[in-house]
């Protein structure tokens, strides 16, 4: 264990430098999540101002949080990437694990119920809708038993991909090619190539006549 061969004065060497190390990454961070809302402002056309996305969208609230947690993950900073994660889940019902890898220009719309598990990678000019999860479908175990930590097992999705809204999409072998549309209530293990759409079948209308009940009138 390092933690236990550090002595006070080695931790707060450490924390400074791990500081600078932060801020030195602040003006990239900045330009990325300038990205951020320039694609929800071309992606929302309900939107009039970019200062409406900066103070109302909780979509972008989560991201940035994100992308900070993400940041301080990366540099091996423990535990404070996952609280900051776990206080944007609390806040905007969106959960973003710090592990994940999300590119530039992404926007969730509405945003509610989203998650997207810790070896999830995201590529640029990705939109998702409410409800959509990026999971794992299954676990490594070791040959003991013990859940093997770190491996991937979460998707990967390409370039200029939408999900729609309670999309599911699971597996660490699981790519979603560039260019793809996933809609909504679908449920997806396995890859897809690039430029593909993928819908469920169009619902059936039956109508049963006028006699009966109208809880009963129409089915779908």
């Amino acid at each position: 264990n390092r933690s236990s061969d550090l002595d006070e004065a080695d931790f707060e060497a450490l924390g400074q430098a791990k500081a600078v190390e932060f801020l030195e990454q602040i003006p990239d961070l900045r330009r990325i999540l300038a990205t951020d809302v320039k694609a929800a402002y071309d992606g929302d056309p309900a939107v009039r101002t970019l200062d409406e996305i900066i103070f109302c969208y909780p979509g972008l609230e989560a991201v940035t949080i994100h992308r900070l947690a993400h940041l301080l993950q990366r540099l091996s900073v423990p535990l404070i990437p996952r609280m900051m994660a776990e206080w944007a889940h609390s806040r905007t019902g969106i959960d973003l694990h710090p592990g994940a890898t999300i590119g530039d220009h992404f926007f969730i719309d509405h945003g509610t119920g989203v998650v997207v598990g810790e070896t999830c990678e995201i590529g640029n000019h990705v939109k998702l809708y409410q409800g959509v999860t990026l999971g794992a479908v299954s676990f490594q175990t070791d040959a003991e038993g013990q859940l093997v930590r770190g491996a991937k097992r979460h998707p990967t999705i390409g370039d200029r991909v939408v999900i729609y809204a309670n999309a599911t999409v699971l597996g660490g072998a699981t790519v979603i090619g560039h260019d793809s549309v996933i809609g909504s209530n679908v449920w997806i293990t396995r890859s897809i190539e690039p430029h593909t759409t993928v819908v469920l079948e169009k619902p059936k209308l039956r109508m049963r006549g006028e006699t009966h009940s109208p809880e009963a009138d129409y089915q779908i």
